[in-house]
């Protein structure tokens, strides 16, 4: 039987990218005459593009094996490549390595270098990559490259240039494996590119900013990734795997808690369906992550141990969540072991953080300080604005329990800057909560309610609920403070205050004149850091001072 064409309404529907409309048309299709083999590859298209991954590999299969019959051997060798990227990429490294083998051997007998021996090298250069092999994985992808560059391929150029982007991270170049991710990406924005390979080079770019704590670079791909999906109709979440964790944890930085919480729900129930799971761990982590910020501790000790489940260490959120149940001795043990166990160094400064918090509960100074100071160094090594504020609020800290107050109020400061300018609300909260303490320690108790009151508003608008009651206990604390800086006569002329009277009736009640009471009124507005006569008759009412 001869193939079939597949019918134009399929095309049509792949122009426009409803790729679930395509997969329907194209099955019905199939389904009464096998079709031909570069509508097979369209049809494995729509297939992966919707999430059925094995359905578009098994597609692509009876495409490579239809090319072969017919005698083309470079298109056979395409699909190839695009069974052994798929597989690689969802962890079945060695079925991937037997199609770039059989790749090479179909193209040994060919007499002259084509195009798909670059897209052979770039396959090569992935499989090393995740294998962890970055140096040999650069070489393969910028071979490839050559190809790319000879045959002026759009698709193998950009698939390369990330790789070899990707690789010099990994070898310590983060500079310019960022300067070759964004200019690869400049091809995939100007819609010169395919559809999967856009997808795996967002998620690509993504993975490389998180892996440098680039916050600013990854919130500006994640939404150029979201817009790009929003013109994929039927298209599984954006786009897939470890990709949608990473989008979780940047809407939680961002303070956008309640929507971070559906993305987290609907990335592990997608990702644990598949028939090859993968990236489900780090989607419930996430998970965990929100629910232990908003003090639904049994929830997320449920997503932790999910998490662990499909191979996540669950740490170190795991050990904050000990930390918070009042167990510091089981967090101490948790989170050393988790520290001992990370071996690289983005897997050290994602725990490092943790590890001075839980070391100051436990009143290990000195330990928290040193865990600090590598922290500090990496922050200053890499250039990454997230990863500095980080170490300068963990720098604060240890300072401020350490007794230097003034010191610790310098560095906590300028992470408040930081994280203000990368938009991370509750980060910026929880350093203004020291600056709080910090201040109060030096004595300016004016100071150390209005930076405890910011942070208690910011925790309310977020909803971290145990950060907001540690924060109401200390702006109780704050309250009483401040009313014993008041004077026997300042309480009583701010009574009077309180309940309306002007400045000569209060002066005519207390026998005193009127500019005595005006230097009163100045006095506590000073005390209590406001500036009119409605701010302190609401904090009198407020904290119950009249």
């Amino acid at each position: 039987m001869r193939p079939a064409a597949a019918p134009p309404s399929a095309g049509e529907a792949l122009s426009r990218h409803a790729w679930g409309d395509a997969f329907a048309i194209l099955s019905e299709s199939d389904r009464h005459q096998p079709l031909a083999p570069d509508d097979l590859e369209r049809f494995a298209l729509a297939a992966h593009m919707i999430g059925k991954d094995p359905e578009s590999d098994d597609l692509l299969t009876r495409a490579h094996h239809a090319w072969l019959s017919g005698g083309d051997v470079p298109r056979a060798v395409r699909c190839a490549f695009w069974l052994g990227v798929n597989l690689v990429v969802s962890g079945q490294s060695a079925r991937s390595a037997g199609w770039l083998a059989r790749g090479r051997r179909l193209l040994h007998a060919q007499q002259q270098s084509r195009v798909e021996a670059g897209y052979l090298l770039a396959l090569e250069g992935l499989q090393r990559y995740l294998a962890g092999d970055a140096a040999d994985a650069k070489a393969a992808s910028e071979e490839a490259l050559t190809f790319a560059t000879r045959f002026r391929d759009h698709d193998l150029q950009t698939f390369a240039m990330v790789t070899v982007g990707e690789s010099l991270i990994r070898l310590g170049e983060a500079g310019e494996g960022i300067r070759l991710l964004d200019e690869s990406m400049i091809a995939v924005t100007a819609g010169e590119v395919s559809p999967i390979v856009s997808g795996l080079a967002y998620c690509a770019v993504i993975a490389a900013c998180h892996e440098i704590f680039d916050l600013r670079r990854a919130r500006e791909w994640t939404a150029e990734l979201s817009r790009w999906c929003a013109a994929q109709q039927e298209q599984v979440p954006p786009y897939r795997g470890v990709c949608l964790a990473h989008r979780v944890e940047i809407m939680r930085m961002q303070g956008d808690w309640a929507d971070a919480v559906d993305e987290a729900n609907l990335a592990c129930q997608w990702l644990g369906s598949l028939p090859v799971v993968r990236s489900a761990d780090a989607a419930y982590y996430q998970l965990a992550e929100l629910h232990r910020l908003r003090g639904e501790y049994s929830e997320a000790e449920q997503a932790y141990r999910k998490a662990s489940g499909f191979g996540h260490t669950a740490q170190p959120g795991l050990a904050l969540l000990l930390l918070a149940a009042g167990d510091t001795g089981a967090a101490e043990r948790a989170i050393r072991t988790a520290l001992d166990g990370a071996r690289d160094q983005g897997s050290r400064c994602r725990i490092l953080p943790a590890f001075v918090e839980v070391m100051l509960a436990a009143g290990s100074i000195e330990v928290a300080r040193t865990a600090a100071m590598e922290l500090a160094a990496v922050a200053e090594r890499l250039h990454a604005p997230l990863l500095i504020a980080i170490s300068e609020h963990l720098t604060g800290a240890v300072l401020l329990a350490a007794g230097e107050a003034r010191s610790a109020q310098a560095a906590l400061g300028h992470a408040v800057a930081t994280f203000r300018d990368l938009d991370a609300p509750y980060d910026a909260a929880r350093a203004r909560l020291l600056i709080g303490l910090a201040c109060r320690e030096t004595g300016d108790e004016v100071t150390a309610r209005l930076e405890i009151e910011a942070a208690k508003s910011l925790f309310r608008e977020l909803g971290a609920a145990p950060d907001l009651l540690r924060a109401e206990e200390l702006a109780l604390e704050a309250t009483t403070r401040t009313a014993s800086l008041l004077t026997a006569r300042e309480l009583e002329v701010l009574r009077h205050v309180a309940v309306g009277k002007s400045n000569r009736a209060v002066a005519d009640d207390l026998f005193l004149s009127e500019k005595t009471v005006a230097r009163h009124i100045s006095k506590i507005f000073i005390k209590l850091g406001v500036t009119s006569r409605s701010a302190a008759t609401a904090y009198a009412h407020q904290h119950k001072l009249v």
